[in-house]
């Protein structure tokens, strides 16, 4: 691992890790390539426009997302690659050397190809994804 490498993942990570910015990462990720408009984004997760506007300015300072205006409206979409690559990184030397111990691997990075136009193909999850999340999904 190369320092630049590790101020990448530390900086998408340091995105990652509020909440609101979290919730906005994962609609986006839904929403695939195409995006979602910025009011759209928090009408449906109920924040303030401006707070959101911020915290999706956040996302794509930090190379997740990326933004383009179409009209009055200012889009966001994740780059997948940058997606992918972080998980990549988190997860390169998982069970040493065998990824698919972990529950990632192939399936995962399957899942959107170069551009994001192939999402929406299946992507296996971890059976245990609700411990990630500190419980059950089940609420």
């Amino acid at each position: 691992m190369d320092d630049q490498t590790a101020v990448t993942a530390v900086t998408a990570l340091t995105a990652l890790a509020h909440a609101d910015r979290l919730r906005a990462f994962r609609l986006l990720v839904q929403a695939g390539p195409s995006g979602l408009p910025s009011g759209e984004i928090a009408e449906r997760l109920a924040i303030a426009p401006t707070r959101m506007s911020f915290h999706l300015a956040g996302l794509d300072r930090s190379g997740l997302a990326h933004s383009w205006r179409e009209g009055r409206q200012v889009r966001y979409a994740v780059r997948f690659e940058a997606m992918r690559s972080l998980l990549a990184f988190l997860s390169e030397d998982c069970c040493a050397g065998h990824p698919e111990i972990c529950g990632v691997g192939a399936p995962l990075s399957q899942g959107c190809g170069e551009t994001g136009s192939e999402c929406g193909e299946t992507v296996e999850e971890p059976a245990d994804r609700g411990s990630f999340l500190g419980g059950s999904d089940d609420g």
